[in-house]
């Protein structure tokens, strides 16, 4: 995860003329005057103004909400709540401030500035003082009721979210699995009258800044007709799923031999709730059911850390070490000193692995509650990714200090990870031996059952929203079309008859609060192909799954060109530094998984697949 308070932090330094919210017929007539009269010289001193602003409040909003993510108390969380309603405000008054120059003739620098202003906004809240404050509202009651969820059992047991979670992990009992599965779905029902209204109100806000509905606002922020990013985005999944309907058809035989057939029919979708997951979108805690036999690959990089005395700094620092390998310089002295990787016995702390940057420049820093373990061990390289594209960037001017989509600081860190190898564990001295090609299919396996069954997960969510903020889908069919994309999707259904007016979507944490989801499929398809970029700008001569560029300048090299741009440029003009093309190839996840794909195959052979 990368927590970095850049556009979501913004400074109130519009002028009282242009944070007012009840516009009059005779303020909208001095508005469309200023309009005309202003230029490219008011444009840059506005910005000028608004960066030295955004430097400031980007750094006010960070150090509190460390502070508050470090020392959880009811003074800290209303520091932390102070500065967020400060940034919001800010936000509703930037954007409108910045649409003021839409029909003004100014620099394309200064164009990509403006919108960028104009699209930080998640929700955007309408020009009106009332409507303002109770999309504000509506907004914290929805996170409440997320927030407070439990659910009591027929036994009588009271589990959170992350209870609940725990289990489905690990149970195999078909009942109690569909009773933690629709225990957590009533905790959304409450939700869908206040969504509903949010989804009004946010539509109205997103006209307000030039945009049709809040879905057109949010595939406009991806340098591209906002009609052709979702046309996207159904081509790259297109390419994967094939692969996908190989996979699924696989497990889906392998959980109708350990549940039966009258459970898991082998011409159905699966039901959503035997996937080892709350809401199915990652499959690898049933990996134990679908393992191919002999597959282990004859270590343990829990055990390897233990047995080279690895403590929770000497992981860090072995991470770090990937990094200085491509020619990265090494993190700074402050990083040491303040990040956090144990957690502290004398206060509560949100142990969420996390990657900080507070100023922009070098304070720099992880926040992780390590655990030594070989996942722990591969979450540090990817939080170390976060940080050095952070750092990388530095220089660019605050509205740039990003990535170049937001797909790109998850991809970053995941492709850091596909390194952590059999290879660079022994180049690291974690283990005496790379295990032959054979014991590839177990890794690839379980890889594929984190990323290959989220992709269509991570498709389908804001397919969803999309249509409801279009108004194709409406109240009355939320949950009918929730249901009817993850079908097509995913090839998952409802384990029982939902009811209509069920609001199974509010179940999943980023409906309720609206935080756009097609970043995590953009990023589950750039990782792959910067992977394979990277292993052949080093000279791999191995299948890309066995690849790692540690010790590669030229890997490093290449990498930090792409990641010094931040958001600069349009997308595409980054993907080419290092890929060489200006469109996204989901073909790198092919060559990725061949083995697999090809192992797949003839396991499937008399198989009837398809859902």
């Amino acid at each position: 995860m990368n927590n970095y308070f850049k556009m979501s932090a913004l400074a109130v330094v519009v002028a009282a003329s242009l944070t007012g919210c009840n516009d009059t017929p005779v303020k909208q007539e001095a508005i469309a005057k200023e309009q005309r009269t202003l230029t490219s010289d008011d444009a840059k001193i506005f910005l000028d103004k608004v960066a030295k602003e955004l430097v400031a409040l980007n750094l006010e909003s960070s150090r509190a909400e460390w502070i508050y993510q470090n020392f959880i108390t009811e003074d800290t969380a209303a520091l932390s709540s102070t500065t967020n309603q400060k940034a919001t405000e800010a936000s509703v008054a930037y954007a409108v401030a910045a649409a003021r120059f839409d029909q003004i003739d100014v620099t394309p620098t200064q164009r990509r500035q403006l919108n960028f202003l104009k699209q930080s906004l998640v929700i955007p809240a309408p020009q009106d003082s009332k409507k303002s404050a109770e999309l504000a509202e509506i907004g914290a009651k929805l996170g409440s009721i997320y927030g407070k969820g439990t659910y009591t059992t027929k036994s009588g047991e009271t589990l959170s979210l992350g209870d609940m979670t725990a289990k489905m992990a690990t149970s195999r009992d078909y009942e109690e699995l569909l009773d933690l599965w629709q225990g957590w779905r009533q905790i959304s029902v409450p939700m869908k009258e206040l969504y509903t209204r949010q989804t009004q109100l946010a539509n109205e806000g997103a006209n307000g800044l030039g945009y049709k509905d809040l879905g057109a606002m949010w595939r406009s922020n991806y340098d591209m007709p906002a009609d052709d990013f979702g046309k996207e985005l159904n081509r790259l999944w297109g390419q994967v799923k094939p692969l996908y309907d190989d996979l699924h058809c696989y497990v889906r035989s392998e959980l109708s031999q350990t549940y039966g057939e009258d459970k898991v029919a082998l011409d159905k979708p699966i039901p959503a709730h035997l996937l080892g997951n709350m809401w199915a979108q990652s499959w690898g805690n049933i990996y134990d059911l679908v393992a191919p036999k002999n597959a282990d690959p004859g270590y343990d990089i829990t055990k390897q850390l233990a047995v080279h005395q690895y403590d929770e700094v000497k992981m860090v620092k072995g991470a770090e070490a990937f990094f200085t390998s491509l020619g990265f310089d090494a993190l700074p002295e402050t990083f040491w000193q303040r990040s956090l990787f144990t957690k502290p016995k004398d206060r509560d702390v949100i142990c969420h692995a996390s990657a900080w940057d507070l100023d922009a420049k070098n304070d720099i820093r992880i926040k992780m509650c390590i655990q030594r373990t070989g996942e722990e061990f591969s979450t540090i390289h990817h939080e170390l990714g976060h940080n050095f594209y952070q750092r990388a960037y530095q220089d660019q001017p605050v509205f740039f200090q990003n990535s170049a989509n937001d797909g790109f600081h998850e991809a970053i860190g995941d492709t850091i990870a596909l390194s952590v190898t059999p290879k660079y564990l022994k180049e690291i001295g974690l283990i005496d031996s790379i295990p032959d090609q054979s014991k590839d299919i177990g890794l690839l396996m379980k890889m594929a059952l984190e990323k290959i069954a989220f992709i269509p997960f991570g498709l389908m969510v804001d397919q969803w929203r999309w249509q409801v903020f279009s108004g194709e889908v409406t109240p009355e069919n939320y949950n009918t079309a929730w249901w009817e994309l993850r079908e097509k999707y995913q090839g998952v259904a409802a384990p029982i008859v939902r009811n209509a007016n069920a609001f199974d979507p509010g179940a999943k944490y980023h409906v309720p609060a609206n935080t756009p989801y097609s970043r995590y499929f953009l990023a589950h398809i750039q990782q792959f192909e910067f992977h394979r970029a990277l292993c052949k700008i080093a000279g791999n001569k191995d299948p890309i799954h066995r690849c790692s560029i540690y010790n590669s300048k030229e890997a490093g090299q290449a990498l930090n060109t792409m990641l010094e741009m931040g958001s600069s440029q349009p997308w595409q003009q980054a993907y080419k530094v290092l890929t060489g093309n200006e469109q996204m190839d989901a073909t790198a996840i092919l060559d990725y998984f061949a083995p697999l794909h090809t192992w797949l195959k003839a396991k499937n052979q008399g198989k009837q697949c398809g859902f």
